[in-house]
């Protein structure tokens, strides 16, 4: 903002204050240098002075009842024989600039309507009651119109700036307001996101900790060797969980040269869920693996979803299902789509009723495959136990075109001879 806006500024919040200051300033020249056409007594022009050149101070704050006022004087001073008293007569013109700059359209209108028409009226005077000739009276008419005209036309100048100026204010105001509604929004989100990956990575490993760390401690007074691989299952898996800790906090670390600290490593994808479930499978969980179908490359971030929801499906089976569950995940692949589910036998679907947990699980299975217009189907089985069932839809395969031509003899087929 420059130094004219700034000053512009400070004057409006202002406006009634130096509005009074610059009112009082005309008066003091005005009241004593008054100069009538007809030759009016002193004590008349400085009457008719005040009456036109008060209503100015409100002008900005009041501009309809301003320029009325001036106007009305104007008018009575010319019916009463002034028909020019100068310099307290510039009134008028400041009171249209005003009504054209600050007043509603409707009134600025009429302003501009009854400056001409008192320039008609003086024009009128001047060549009736005060003997000029009718040349110099129409001269002097269209001298008024014209300057009325002027004023006007500089005021609509002024006041389409000032409707500009507040319109790129408002809409600054409101872009301001946007992006800082879309940054909370980002931030909501993100927050939401790492949540997930957090409450993924954490209750699937600390699932398996438990499981194992409870199965190692049954079994070391009767099978050291089982207590021994159950220590080593819970050590790789707090070593997993921790680097996935490690490079999903490294995204919110910055290094001196602005980029993230988070390493390299890739994220998990849908052929990683074999790696999964022989995971899942050293906690002692019965699991069986299906895939269906023929596998092909997926979107950007659907193998992530797959795995993820996978990994939701197992560790609430270890958390819910009961002692010595069976479970089955079929990964299918569909010609526009890829279905994964996770069913077990066990009692999952009355735990859940009673669960240490806030329900988060469900939930950003379901913002995950919603974030790729999927779905996900979550409850009990008819024949007991759970069953998640989570659809992705995916590009669908190019069907080859047939040949509307078969060559049933392929002996038979011989090249053209050219011709």
């Amino acid at each position: 903002m420059g130094w004219w806006d700034r000053t512009n500024r400070w004057l409006v919040a202002r406006a009634f204050a130096f509005d009074l200051v610059g009112t009082a300033f005309l008066l003091l020249v005005s009241v004593p240098t008054a100069v009538s056409f007809t030759g009016a007594s002193l004590g008349r022009q400085s009457i008719w002075s005040v009456v036109l050149i008060t209503p100015l101070a409100w002008r900005r704050t009041r501009p309809v009842a301003s320029v009325v006022a001036v106007y009305t004087a104007g008018l009575l001073h010319v019916l009463a024989g002034d028909p020019l008293i100068f310099p307290a007569d510039i009134a008028v013109l400041i009171a249209l600039y005003s009504a054209a700059v600050h007043a509603p359209r409707w009134a600025l209108r009429a302003a501009i309507a009854g400056a001409l028409a008192g320039s008609v009226l003086l024009g009128i005077s001047l060549g009736t009651q005060h003997g000029m000739d009718a040349l110099s009276a129409v001269a002097f008419w269209l001298f008024a119109s014209i300057t009325a005209l002027a004023v006007w036309a500089f005021g609509l100048v002024r006041r389409s700036r000032r409707e500009t100026l507040g319109a790129l204010r408002d809409r600054a105001e409101r872009l301001e307001v946007e992006r800082d509604q879309q940054t909370q929004l980002a931030t909501s989100a993100e927050r939401a996101r790492i949540a997930r990956e957090m409450h993924d990575i954490v209750a699937h490993s600390l699932s398996v900790i438990i499981a194992q760390a409870d199965g190692g401690r049954y079994a070391a007074e009767v099978d050291p060797a089982a207590a021994a691989r159950a220590l080593g299952t819970i050590a790789e898996t707090g070593r997993t969980a921790l680097a996935d800790m490690r490079r999903l906090l490294g995204v919110l670390r910055v290094d001196a040269d602005g980029a993230g600290t988070a390493g390299l490593l890739p994220q998990p994808e849908a052929q990683d869920l074999e790696q999964l479930i022989e995971q899942v499978r050293t906690s002692g969980l019965r699991v069986s693996f299906v895939r269906m179908g023929a596998a092909r490359p997926l979107p950007p971030g659907a193998g992530l979803v797959a795995y993820r929801i996978c990994q939701e499906s197992l560790t609430n089976v270890l958390k819910h299902a009961g002692p010595d569950p069976a479970v089955t995940v079929v990964l299918r692949w569909l010609p526009a789509a890829l279905v994964l589910e996770v069913s077990d036998d066990g009692r999952g679907a009355a735990s859940l009723v009673v669960s240490d947990g806030r329900g988060q699980g469900l939930t950003g299975m379901h913002e995950r495959a919603a974030m790729f217009g999927g779905t996900v189907a979550a409850g009990p089985r008819p024949g007991g136990g759970y069953r998640v069932r989570a659809e992705l839809p995916i590009p669908a395969v190019a069907q080859p075109v047939p040949n509307p031509h078969p060559n049933p003899n392929p002996e038979d087929h011989r090249d053209a001879p050219a011709r």
